[in-house]
């Protein structure tokens, strides 16, 4: 079983959002606090549903709606927990 709060887990999120947003980063380059959406990775819109989607493929959790997006993908550690609260 995963450990969704462990530090692992954090950088393979922290991977799968480089991967889908092509960004030519380290996932050691990304804080679990750092802001994603217009913080230093300066995602958009369509980053943010690549990542929703990606998340939905690889763990199964779907992240609906614009507003619950915004909630969730504001760090790694929101976004961890977001995938913990739903896969318990």
């Amino acid at each position: 079983m995963t450990d969704f709060s462990s530090a692992a887990f954090k950088r393979e999120l922290k991977q799968l959002i480089i991967d889908e947003c092509d960004k030519d980063i380290s996932p050691d380059d990304i804080g679990d606090d750092d802001k994603l959406v217009r913080g230093s990775l300066d995602l958009d819109s369509l980053d943010v549903l690549q990542i929703c989607m990606a998340i939905k493929n690889r763990y199964g959790v779907r992240i609906e709606g614009s507003s619950t997006a915004r909630k969730v993908m504001v760090s790694t550690n929101t976004l961890a927990a977001f995938i913990a609260s739903e896969r318990a």
